[in-house]
Order: C-alpha cells, then structure tokens, then sequence
C-alpha cells in the first residue's frame, strides 16, 4: 500500500482519537454512553475500560478495512482510477467517527452536549462531502450506488452516480440545517434514505432505456 498525504492524515486520525480517549479516560464514569435513539435519549452504555475505546477501535478496524478493498478489488473492478477519491472518501467517514467520538467525550464527563443538534450536524457534512465526490467513482464492487444495473453499464453508472451526487448534497444540507433547528431525526433519516433510494430506483429505469434505445 502507497502512503499518501491521504493515508498519513487518516492514520492521525484514528492515533488521536486514541491519544484524546486516554486524556479523558479517568474523568469517565464507569458506564460509558455509546448509543443514543432517535429521540436523543441515551439508550446504551458500556463499562470501562472498552466502552470508552469503541469508536477509536471501530475507527482503526474500518481503516483497515478500507485498505484492504483496494488489494482485493476484482479486475475491471479496481479502486485505482479514483484513488485519490477514495481516499477522500476514507477521510470523510474517519473524520466524520472521530467528531462522534469527541461528542461521546465530551458528554461523558458531564459536559452538556445536544445530540439532537450536533449528530445531525455531523452527518449532514458526512453526507454533503460524500456527494460532492461521487460523481468521481468509478464502476467497483464496494464504494456507490451498486445496483445490477449500475454494474451492468457504465453509462447507467456514470448517471446514477451523477443523480447520486446531487441528492446526496442536498440531504447533506438538509440533515445539517435541520439539526441545527431541531427537527427531529426521524425526519432527517427519511432525507438520507431518500437520497440513496432514488438514485437505486433511477439506475433500473435508466437502464430499461438505455437499453432500448441501443436494441441490446
């Protein structure tokens, strides 16, 4: 694996979510929060000494994750031609568990921290960021909207992943806004899904006519 500008700043990433957990870790309770519900109500705790390294450890796990799909992508099928997307990509995900790991912190040691508020905030970035570069990816078994019918054609891919983008953005900027004026996630999740649904619904009819119009 090349180490990029990308693949050192992921790798801070996930060595400073360690190093602030540790500053932090004697002024924890015993039962660390985890899990909020949608409500924003804490609905699941763990005790010391993992529950308060859980998100660093899921942050190095999916970076070792995510290194290892660009080795094990079939040919034709490969990562490389958006690489420095997909590291991007990477990034986005990390930064995005790390911002989530603070707020865990935070309300951990007694901080008060709005959940309703901040979350979403968080994940409309997430959202907005992944939009805005997946119109750069290119057909793989692992990163987009992957539909039988997206797989099938690049063209199909290369919309979906166009229509991907936009919605993706939008619902990013809708997540965050709503977030911050408290709206309630149950409306927020339905942007997201939405914003992943139609571009999955889109890919089988633009196929279908694709299709015809080229008499395969």
């Amino acid at each position: 694996m090349r180490i990029t500008r990308t693949t050192l700043v992921n790798l801070v990433l996930v060595a400073l979510a360690f190093v602030m957990t540790a500053a932090v870790y004697d002024r924890l309770p015993h039962l660390v929060p985890i899990h909020w519900n949608i409500d924003g109500v804490v609905d699941g705790k763990m005790a010391k000494p993992w529950g308060p390294f859980m998100l660093p450890l899921t942050m190095a796990a999916l970076y070792a994750l995510l290194a290892v799909l660009p080795l094990i992508s079939p040919r034709n099928y490969e990562i490389e031609p958006f690489r420095r997307t997909y590291g991007v990509i990477q990034f986005a995900i990390l930064a995005y568990l790390f911002y989530v790991n603070a707020l865990v912190l935070a309300a951990g040691i007694g901080l008060s921290v709005s959940v309703n508020r901040l979350m979403p905030l968080g994940l409309g970035a997430l959202f907005a960021l992944l939009g805005n570069f997946m119109g750069k990816v290119t057909k793989n078994f692992f990163v987009g909207i992957r539909t039988p019918w997206t797989l099938a054609d690049p063209e199909v891919w290369l919309r979906t992943h166009r229509l991907a983008g936009w919605l993706m953005m939008l619902a990013g900027f809708a997540i965050a806004i709503g977030g911050l004026a408290g709206v309630g996630m149950r409306y927020l999740l339905g942007a997201m899904i939405v914003s992943v649904l139609m571009p999955a619904i889109y890919s089988y009819f633009i196929y279908r006519r694709l299709e015809g119009h080229t008499g395969r």
